[in-house]
């Protein structure tokens, strides 16, 4: 059943008081250094009032902030509130994207990506470890054969990372620590979305996967973001067993908007043990799925 709209997607300053909201609710008087005001207490996170006191706000101030009112929010503000929130940098850039000037859809968002040469010859240089490169919207545009021998064949060049993840059931049945992976991966969407208000390839996207799995829905209330999903990964492969990957990220000046991803291994490990038999194992079965 699809979900009622409640801001998820910044088409105004709705995604800015929501954030806003979200942390000043995690943050409890005693964390941020002052003496709680009196009178009585619904939620053990900050009031607006006392929000807007060490933001050096009126409360009135902050009242339109948190409300979608103020259609401008100057750079000074910005900072004040990240530094009354205890934001971490993620944050805080999220923050500034938020409160930036309402920006009208951009064309380049509809034009599809084609993975940067530069990070296409990295990711030849390393084909001993899985690696792909991971555009808009988590859209795969290129992955080596490793990376679909550890994680399965349904992840294909074209195909969009998160709906493999979030509504392919082999993808919590193949990462054991599907949890923490996913959380991270809707962070990067949010974050994404921040950036990219006007994207409504993106807007649609999000309220598809909102409306299709409850993680989704229940992490995307949260308003946690990431820019990046490098969590550690464990697989539980079919044929290896157990595999324990590093996720690293690295971009190019030429398009911030897509990455390599690679997956590292430690030296001499079971897992790099391993890699090399997947390969030929990946390589054997492609060669039988090709045979007249």
């Amino acid at each position: 059943m699809r979900r009622p709209y409640d801001g998820g997607v910044p088409a105004d300053r709705s995604a800015l008081g929501a954030f806003l909201r979200s942390r000043r609710d995690r943050l409890t008087p005693a964390q941020a250094g002052i003496a709680p005001f009196p009178g009585p207490r619904r939620v053990p996170g900050l009031r607006k009032e006392e929000l807007a006191v060490l933001a050096g706000l009126s409360p009135d101030h902050y009242s339109r902030l948190e409300q979608g009112r103020q259609l401008t929010v100057s750079d000074d503000v910005v900072e004040a509130l990240g530094r009354a929130l205890r934001l971490d940098e993620v944050e805080r850039v999220h923050l500034r994207d938020l409160a930036a000037p309402v920006r009208r859809r951009h064309d380049a968002w509809e034009v599809e990506q084609r993975a940067e040469a530069g990070l296409l010859r990295m990711m030849t240089t390393l084909d001993h470890v899985p690696a792909l490169v991971l555009g808009r919207h988590s859209r795969i545009l290129a992955a080596n054969d490793l990376l679909r021998s550890v994680l399965g064949s349904e992840v294909e060049a074209g195909s969009l990372l998160v709906r493999w993840l979030f509504l392919d059931p082999r993808a919590r049945r193949r990462i054991v620590n599907w949890s923490d992976y996913a959380a991270a991966a809707v962070g990067a969407l949010r974050y994404e979305v921040g950036r990219h208000p006007g994207d409504r390839r993106l807007a649609a996207l999000v309220e598809e996967l909102r409306s299709a799995d409850d993680d989704v829905a229940r992490w995307w209330q949260e308003h946690g973001v990431t820019d990046q999903t490098s969590v550690p990964k464990l697989i539980d492969h079919p044929v290896a067993g157990r595999l324990s990957f590093g996720i690293e990220m690295l971009t190019t000046p030429h398009d911030a908007e897509q990455r390599l991803v690679v997956y590292t291994v430690e030296p001499a490990s079971a897992t790099a043990r391993a890699l090399p038999l997947l390969h030929s194992w990946g390589v054997e079965a492609r060669g039988a799925d090709t045979a007249p």
